[in-house]
């Protein structure tokens, strides 16, 4: 880890562009005002952070919802429940190829079909809602994780205390918000932590169906990441954007470490 580390810290202060390998003049911090003054910097931020929330709090709200309607016995549950968790086994690049001409292409997508059947006009997902498109694919691969956790929270849940609650004369409601919620503190938790990391670098998605577009609409920092060194052959500006990424990363890390462990402390 230390030797890639320390050759992005060489190369963000040096000015590398792959169309002219030999020439590396020293230019200390140039590259970090060139990246975060590129015009797609402020959309790639905002679109990153947009993704990462929108993405945690829809799986956080349908795994908790999910998981609360498998727990219940059933005809089916065990077929159901490898149903549910079968979108997380679907690799990036499958998952977004599926999504762009199955799901949401607007002539024969399933979506398509469906408005088409209301009477409506289909809409094309990619072009006119890039950054939700890519939110809703991401948010279906990731939401059987979460379920999964929830599921497995929810079977240590003390059914006598649940119970006693009913017994009691708490409704649903009451039962979910002092009980279940409580209970699910730190696997919700996990789940934030895990999926920020992995959520920080997106980039299959993006690239097989939008590729940051229309402008840069769906753009995000690993994505810019990938323009300046493998679009602009800039592997100067390229590493100074990775470092920036690095640094983004750990703040949200010492973040999540301080919210898990307030949760395990409890």
């Amino acid at each position: 880890m230390l030797v890639p580390l320390l050759m992005t810290v060489y190369f963000s202060t040096v000015r590398y562009n792959l169309l002219n390998p030999g020439d590396k003049p020293f230019v200390g911090l140039e590259n970090f005002e060139y990246f975060v003054t590129d015009p797609a910097f402020g959309s790639a931020v905002f679109n990153t952070i947009a993704l990462l929330g929108s993405v945690i709090v829809i799986t956080l709200v349908l795994g908790v919802a999910l998981a609360l309607l498998v727990n219940e016995p059933f005809p089916g549950r065990g077929i159901v429940r490898v149903l549910l968790i079968s979108p997380f086994f679907v690799m990036p690049t499958v998952n977004a190829l599926l999504w762009k001409h199955m799901m949401m292409n607007p002539i024969y997508g399933v979506l398509a079909q469906v408005a088409r059947f209301f009477g409506l006009e289909p809409v094309d997902w990619l072009t006119d809602l890039p950054l939700f498109s890519i939110i809703v694919m991401i948010s279906w691969q990731w939401l059987p994780f979460a379920c999964l956790i929830f599921i497995t929270s929810l079977q240590s849940l003390d059914r006598e205390q649940m119970e006693a609650a009913r017994m009691d004369g708490a409704n649903a409601l009451q039962r979910f918000w002092y009980l279940v919620l409580p209970h699910l503190g730190r696997p919700m938790a996990v789940v934030v932590m895990i999926e920020m990391i992995f959520l920080m670098s997106v980039f299959a998605e993006i690239y097989t169906t939008t590729s940051g577009g229309p402008g840069y609409a769906s753009t995000n920092v690993a994505f810019l990441i990938f323009t300046q060194a493998l679009m602009n052959f800039d592997v100067g500006v390229a590493s100074a954007g990775a470092l920036f990424a690095v640094v983004l990363a750990n703040i949200a890390a010492v973040f999540l470490i301080r919210m898990v462990g307030k949760n395990l402390d409890r």
